[in-house]
């Protein structure tokens, strides 16, 4: 079952970010398989994602080796998400 995902950690400014996504993609973990749709918004100075995921499996294969890692390099605070299960999906 797919999933929505929030993502609101402490420190996680718009460079930190950027810097996020840059080292993400230079490993090639850019658009990693199970994750269907990314955004990122920024509320109060800060970055928050909202993600859609195949399933909780995807979303917890990619997180240890991806993205983890850089966020706790980079000094961000790390909160778990916010998980929702997805009814439905129209596009457009």
């Amino acid at each position: 079952m797919a999933i929505a995902v929030h993502f609101k950690h402490r420190g996680f400014t718009p460079a930190k970010y950027d810097e996020t996504i840059n080292r993400l993609d230079a490993a090639g973990k850019g658009n990693p398989a199970g994750r269907l749709y990314h955004s990122a918004l920024e509320a109060d100075g800060e970055i928050e994602v909202f993600d859609i995921w195949e399933s909780q499996e995807t979303l917890e294969a990619f997180g240890p080796d991806g993205f983890i890692p850089i966020l706790t390099e980079l000094g961000v605070e790390i909160h778990p998400p916010t998980i929702w299960p997805v009814r439905n999906i129209i596009q457009g």
